[in-house]
């Protein structure tokens, strides 16, 4: 994810999670890194493009979202949620975490 000079990590982390919960994919993705990497249930997902996709179908099955905890500082952020589905509506499956990559 990117980030403006005054923006903390949950700050973004949190943008990124409103825009694209109320269908804005395109400004979901003004905060969102070229090289992302995304570890969702069926594996890691690389790209700003593949995430998108991924995403986009995601949200189209989504009937809404209920917000269970936020945490974060300049660095590193968490959001935790229950997304609700046509199938589910309280599995605690969904989280949006954020850090700088690791130094190699």
């Amino acid at each position: 994810m990117t980030s403006t000079p005054h923006s903390t990590a949950l700050e973004t982390a949190s943008a990124h999670h409103w825009t694209w919960t109320s269908g804005d994919l395109d400004g979901a993705f003004a905060h969102v890194a070229d090289d992302i990497i995304c570890r969702a249930p069926g594996g890691d997902i690389t790209g700003k493009e593949a995430y998108r996709s991924y995403l986009g179908g995601f949200s189209q099955m989504m009937t809404g979202s209920t917000d269970v905890a936020a945490f974060g500082d300049d660095e590193h952020a968490l959001l935790f949620r229950y997304p609700r589905t046509a199938v589910t509506s309280t599995a605690p499956v969904d989280r949006l975490s954020f850090g700088p990559p690791p130094q190699p």
